[in-house]
């Protein structure tokens, strides 16, 4: 899962999660008003038109389904990590697509799954028994319900997916990620050993943390920068509990002469890295921080180091935050914040949610009566989908991975776009694919729980 996706990079401490507007006791999670409808509620969302509006609803023979409202479940690790990304844009976006309408009049209730790490088994169940579908959340451990979803048929449109038996799985619609068997980033790595750090590419160094999923990441990146050309020279673990002391880590990156490093953890615990490298006078061509370290956060806790260290990120594609003064989508969701959470924050997991709300949202809003298999199909038939200006368009009918990439870098003044010579507006799209060699296991499908989509209804 290195997701984050939205994935994960490690089932510890590095979670994109969030919750909806509504928690599973029915207790409201968020107290502010809504305000009422201005200009910002309009039905239409960058180049999408008319995602939401009112309507006369069909029959209501689906669960989770009335004549008045549509209730889908979000699953979110908040009692663990106590970050509220997906909780932020679950609120955001249903309080604008309501405002302006809902889903042909019936309007989206969300409904919290917290799945505190590890009750996603608990938390799936529960959705099996009420919940239309899954949309806009995410779980470190999701392969833990998956096999459950499939048995109810319950489809998922996830911000994040992140585990190998999750990425890819029967009945899952995510609007941008990973694919199952491929390196999810091969543009980006191309693009660092082969074009802006050549030289990097027979010293690449990976430090982790001590957990089986960052593990199982560690050997797809060493097999993954070998097939591109390159040379894992040098890989460490360190405890998942965290490191007291990192100047021995960073004396050993300099030792083995490390020219690019991949760090697959949590970024508090990468700018304590970079400021020991910092210390000693070692300076590597570059750092994959992974996109868990896109936000001010990450800046805040390198502080000066990272005048010296060159830190970059890939974003699924998406574009980033910092695109806002020229990307009218991204500007959009900065202005719904603002209207309906002022106060929050839009992180790279609030982008990656909307996009799958958005999906969601069209896809049932073709539906004449409104079924999982219809809302399921209509997603299907996206093969261009840019979530009105998001992200770099991605085909949802296809198993092979997205051609385009996005690449940031962060600096002392903040993240900015990366020099990685786009070719489509904000993004790169090249032919650069890399597929495993290595079995790393399977996503779930539904032949595996004795179903077939002609169950699906």
């Amino acid at each position: 899962m290195r997701r984050l996706l939205i994935g994960t990079l490690t089932a510890l401490a590095v979670v994109l999660a969030g919750c909806s507007t509504r928690s599973d006791d029915d207790t409201p999670s968020d107290s502010a008003p809504k305000p009422s409808p201005t200009a910002v509620s309009s039905a239409d969302f960058g180049t999408l038109k008319n995602v939401c509006g009112p309507g006369t609803p069909g029959a209501a023979g689906a669960q989770g389904v009335t004549d008045k409202k549509i209730q889908v479940g979000v699953l979110s690790d908040v009692g663990f990590t106590k970050k509220s990304e997906f909780t932020d844009a679950a609120k955001v976006f249903t309080e604008w697509c309501n405002a302006a309408g809902g889903i042909n009049g019936r309007t989206i209730d969300p409904v919290t799954r917290d799945t505190r790490l590890t009750e996603v088994r608990q938390r799936v169940l529960e959705a099996c028994k009420s919940d239309f579908a899954l949309v806009g959340g995410g779980a470190a451990l999701d392969s833990l319900g998956v096999q459950d979803r499939l048995k109810c048929l319950l489809p998922s449109f996830p911000g994040q997916s992140s585990q190998i038996g999750a990425i890819g799985s029967d009945l899952q619609l995510i609007a941008s990620g990973p694919t199952a068997g491929y390196f999810q980033y091969a543009g980006y790595y191309t693009w660092l050993l082969k074009e802006k750090y050549p030289d990097s590419a027979q010293q690449v160094g990976i430090i982790s943390g001590d957990s089986p999923v960052t593990k199982v990441m560690t050997g797809q990146f060493k097999e993954a920068v070998a097939g591109l050309g390159g040379k894992v020279s040098y890989s460490d673990l360190y405890p998942a509990t965290g490191v007291a002391d990192w100047t021995p880590y960073a004396q050993a990156i300099k030792k083995d002469g490390v020219k690019g490093l991949v760090f697959l953890d949590d970024f508090a615990s990468l700018a304590k890295l970079e400021q020991a490298l910092t210390n000693i006078g070692y300076v590597p061509d570059w750092i994959d921080a992974n996109s868990n370290a896109y936000g001010p956060a990450f800046a805040q806790l390198a502080g000066t180091a990272l005048a010296k260290q060159h830190n970059y990120a890939e974003l699924f594609g998406t574009a980033p935050l910092e695109s806002a003064a020229t990307n009218p989508a991204t500007q959009q969701v900065l202005d719904l914040f603002e209207k309906y959470a002022p106060g929050k924050q839009v992180t790279y997991p609030v982008l990656r949610a909307f996009s799958a709300w958005l999906l969601f949202a069209t896809s049932a809003r073709d539906c004449t009566t409104l079924t999982r298999k219809c809302v399921y199909d209509n997603a299907l038939k996206q093969t261009d989908w840019t979530a009105g200006g998001l992200q770099a368009p991605f085909d949802l009918s296809s198993k092979t991975p997205p051609k385009c990439y996005s690449v940031v870098e962060a600096t002392t003044n903040g993240w900015k776009p990366a020099d990685f010579k786009p070719n489509q507006g904000l993004y790169r799209c090249d032919d650069a694919v890399y597929q495993y060699k290595t079995d790393y296991g399977r996503p779930a499908t539904l032949a595996s729980v004795g179903k077939s989509l002609s169950d699906l209804t």
